[in-house]
């Protein structure tokens, strides 16, 4: 028994660790942010790792084991904890589809979540989006006497959390958006595979890239032409690139993982 407590699946473990190690390569975590899955044999247990750097996630003695109930250690002696866990509890507990959750402070994302500009799908890559992404704001559910430092720390806030991902206000099992903004913090982003929640993290902060390019090249623009509307993609466009990006996202992390094998900072054990 190690101290993720029941033994994972051969290759997980090791598919988590590299998981990390991209998410910082390409700047969607630092030093802060997390990566969690859906345990495969019992659905009731999520996988994250103990309080450290992404990029510093080395072994299987790096990842804890949480209950979706509530979001406790399996092993009570695992108290060194993401305190945000509960982003990653609530949303595996309202879908029972979601296998793994990214949380991203990606800088390129936050001023969409803060300006009152909605972000758009301006790419294919990114047509996961759709043609809407909600914002979660943390400051309305804040009660007297709450530490108001934007951190998602129980379940009452990560359940909110969870309902953004969804536009009926019933008791949906099922998600509208794979990514919602959090107003002053960042992102979170869900899908059914740990390769198809990173694609979807990086791809959405290279949207949020082009989307700030774009608008800032055509306030730029000093022609005497009218400029047309910025023409980003329609819902047809955006579900089918979905789809795509959907049976592709095995060869975007073949390269990734290649990449962080030979950067020289990342140290995989699994």
């Amino acid at each position: 028994m190690s101290a993720t407590g029941a033994s994972l699946p051969d290759d997980l473990g090791r598919k988590f660790i590299s998981g990390c190690h991209i998410l910082h390569y390409h700047r969607v975590l630092d030093a802060y942010g997390h990566l969690s899955v859906r345990h495969p044999m019992q659905p009731d247990i999520f996988i994250m790792a103990r309080q450290i750097a992404p990029a510093l996630v080395s072994a299987l003695e790096d990842l804890v084991q949480y209950r979706v109930s509530d979001a406790s250690p399996v092993d009570p002696s695992m108290t060194d904890g993401y305190v945000e866990r509960y982003i990653h509890s609530e949303i595996f507990k309202k879908f029972p589809d979601v296998y793994a959750v990214i949380h991203s402070h990606a800088e390129s994302v936050i001023p969409y979540g803060i300006s009152g500009v909605p972000l758009q799908t301006c790419f294919h890559m990114a047509g996961f989006l759709g043609t809407s992404t909600p914002v979660y704001d943390i400051s309305t559910l804040y009660n007297a006497g709450d530490k108001q430092d934007m951190l998602v720390r129980d379940t009452r806030l990560g359940e909110a959390l969870a309902d953004c991902f969804t536009n009926s206000k019933s008791e949906s099992r099922s998600a509208d958006h794979v990514v919602v903004m959090m107003r002053g913090h960042g992102m979170t982003v869900i899908a059914p595979s740990i390769e198809e929640c990173v694609l979807r993290a990086i791809y959405t902060q290279q949207n949020a890239s082009i989307q700030t390019t774009a608008l800032m090249t055509r306030s730029a623009y000093r022609g005497s032409t009218p400029l047309p509307e910025v023409r980003y993609l329609n819902d047809a466009e955006a579900a089918d690139s979905a789809v795509m990006t959907h049976w592709s996202s095995g060869r975007p992390w073949k390269l990734w993982v290649r990449e962080i094998e030979q950067a020289g900072l990342y140290i995989n054990k699994a």
